[in-house]
Formats: C-alpha cells, structure tokens, sequence
C-alpha cells in the first residue's frame, strides 16, 4: 500500500503528469486541422516562443529565421508556437488549409502552427488576454513574440521589430534554457 502511495504521489507531482501553468492551460485546434492540444500538457518543461504570425506582411519573413531558431534549439527544449491572425489590415486573409501551405511551401515552418486567432486589444483571444496582461502589452503587430520559461511563467516579451535571431532574443531563449 505504502508503495502505491508513493508512486501516486510521484505520479502528480512530477511536472510531466501535471500542469501548473494557467497561463499555458488552453486549448487549441491545430491549424488546418482537428486535433485539439493542450498547451500546458503538449510543451510541459518547454521553453516557448509565442508568436502571431501573418502570410501578407512586411514581416513574414521572419518565418524563416523562427523556424531556424525552432530548428537549432529544439534538442535543448525550445517549441515555436505560431498562431495566424488577421488582425492587422488584413494580412492574413486566407483559409487556414492555405495558411499551412504558404508556411510550409514558401518557408518550410514545421514548428507547430495553431488556428487562426484573433489577438488584438478588445477581441484577443483568451490567452493573448493573459499574455497581455503579464507582458504589459499586446501585439501591436504581426510577429509580436512571447517568451514562456519551463515553468510556465512569461518571461518578457519582443517587438515584431526585433528579428528572431536579434542578440537580445537570442540570448534570452539561451538563458531559459539553461533554467
């Protein structure tokens, strides 16, 4: 009996069986798809990167450098989360079928790529509402990024200015590594 305790007690209180996160405990559909994830229980222990992202802006190539920083950091716990918005004059006008073929045609993006949301001040989705509330912003643009340690907790937040490989990025996916 003792040893059924314990190992029920391991059980709950080992991070991959359990979510601690109420900022990552959303649901979301994958992109052009069905299947729904849990972001707490799918990326437990992950560093993240949140991103908002759009096929028609002066920005969309950063897709290439977030995939690069996906790729390259990924073996040490790094998860890009892309999630398409329309919210900015409409540069993400189309079908999430043809928002997963842009991605993976023209920038070869295989980090995980989630439905189309809305993230803007007053109609933002759920979890953009916490994420800006913790941040002290929301996206002010298509490719804001969010930086989410292992444990769940907003780490700080860049401009869609700021380019995925831009030293200051960089170093803090790094250090959220290594935590």
């Amino acid at each position: 009996m003792r040893i059924l305790l314990a190992l029920i007690m391991i059980l709950l209180t080992n991070p991959a069986f359990s979510c601690n996160s109420t900022l990552l405990d959303q649901n979301f559909r994958k992109l052009a798809g069905s299947e729904m994830v849990n972001l707490c229980e799918a990326y437990v222990d992950k560093v993240l990167l949140v991103v908002n992202t759009a096929s028609k802006c002066g920005y969309t190539p950063q897709y290439e450098g977030l995939e690069q920083l996906h790729d390259k950091y990924q073996s040490k716990g790094l998860v890009v989360l892309g999630f398409p918005s329309n919210d900015f004059m409409g540069q993400e006008p189309g079908t999430e079928a043809e928002i997963q073929d842009f991605c993976r045609l023209t920038y070869d993006v295989k980090f995980p790529m989630f439905e189309k949301i809305t993230v803007k001040k007053g109609q933002a989705h759920p979890f953009y509402v916490q994420l800006a509330e913790l941040s002290g912003t929301y996206p002010t643009w298509n490719f804001q990024k969010y930086l989410i340690g292992r444990d769940g907790k907003l780490i700080t937040q860049f401009s869609p200015h700021t380019k995925p490989f831009d030293p200051v990025v960089v170093t803090a996916i790094e250090q959220a590594l290594t935590q």
